[in-house]
Parts: C-alpha cells; structure tokens; sequence
C-alpha cells in the first residue's frame, strides 16, 4: 500500500513538474515576442500549441543568422537616404513609398536577415529580434501592395512611410528619423521638409 502511495505521489510530482515547466515555457514566449504572440495565437485559430510551436520554431530558424550591428558610417548613410525618401514624399508619394521599402531590405540584408524569402518569412524572421514593431512592417507592406494595384490614396501612402519608418529606426538602431513624411501633397519648400523631418 506505501509502494502505491509513493507511486501515485512521484507520478504527481512529475506530472505537475511538466505542468509548470510548459507554463514557463509559454511565459517566455509571450514576454520575448509580446503582441506576435497573440497575433499568431489568433491566426493559428486559438491554438496556443500550435502557435507557440511556430514561435519556438522562429527562433531556432533566428538563431542560425549572424545579425550584426550597422557600423555608424553605415547608419548616417542609411539614414540620409531615408531623409531623401521622405523629402522626395511631398512630390512622388507612391516612389517615396517603393523607396523605404527597398530601404528597409537593403538594411535588413545588411544586419544579417535573409531577404531573398516571401515577405512573410521575412516578417516572420524579423519578429523574433523586433516583435514590437514587425506589425508595422505588416501594415506597410500591405499599403504598398495597394499602392501598386491604384488602390492606395495620398495619406494610405503616407501611413505606410510611418509604417516602414518604425521598422527602420529599430533596424536602425537610433532615433534620427523621427518625423513623419509630410501631410501635403506638395508644394512644400525643401527647407519646410527639412524642418519637418527633424
């Protein structure tokens, strides 16, 4: 009887042993990724294994990629060019748009991110290092499509700038494009853009 006793007591230790080790394992998953979590939680219809099986599997696919941090003179490039976009915005919005994207991958690819895969696997590797803003990569890359098919108007387009910007300063790694493209459609001087941009 003590033999069954200790028996039925080890087979719940152990049971509650997994219990809570699943538990820390869907709690990192959910601090690491944050707001993706839910995302793919939601688009795998609810299934939190299923989804948390993605996410794990994200991260092993992450950890085979060398990221590395942009050298400062790289930056300052990356981020003149992203100034010209949006100066260039007030006159050729869906250009300027079609710009930051290309923008954004060349900065991806520079950092260590493959970028010759489908967006979503571009957006899904992305998540794993910035899972706070790869929804806006989502939204841009959406406007963009829009855009290419005559759907998107001047202030779908200029969202989408906002959109990619958010992306681009985390790949970035500094702050030194924090303004939005402008709102008019032109006829802004280059010294007002300027102004703006800073």
């Amino acid at each position: 009887m003590v033999i069954v006793i200790v028996a039925i007591v080890v087979i719940a230790l152990i049971v509650a042993a997994i219990v809570l080790m699943r538990q820390r394992r869907s709690q990192q998953l959910q601090d690491g990724f944050g707001p993706e979590y839910e995302r793919t939680v939601e688009e795998r219809g609810g299934d939190r294994r299923e989804a948390e099986a993605e996410l794990r599997e994200r991260r092993q696919r992450r950890d085979q990629f060398e990221i590395r941090e942009l050298e400062p003179a790289a930056r300052d490039r990356y981020a003149d060019r992203w100034r010209d976009a949006q100066r260039r915005f007030v006159d050729e919005p869906a250009p300027a748009v079609g710009e930051a994207d290309a923008l954004v991958m060349e900065v991806m690819r520079d950092r260590g991110y493959p970028v010759a895969d489908e967006f979503d696997q571009r957006a899904a590797d992305v998540s794993v290092d910035h899972p706070e803003v790869v929804e806006h990569y989502r939204a841009a890359h959406d406007i963009s499509g829009r855009a290419t098919a005559g759907e998107a108007g001047t202030e779908d387009l200029r969202q989408a700038m906002v959109h990619f910007r958010a992306l681009f300063v985390e790949l970035l790694g500094t702050d030194e494009t924090t303004a939005d493209p402008p709102r008019d459609g032109g006829g802004a001087t280059d010294n007002q853009n300027v102004r703006e941009m800073r």
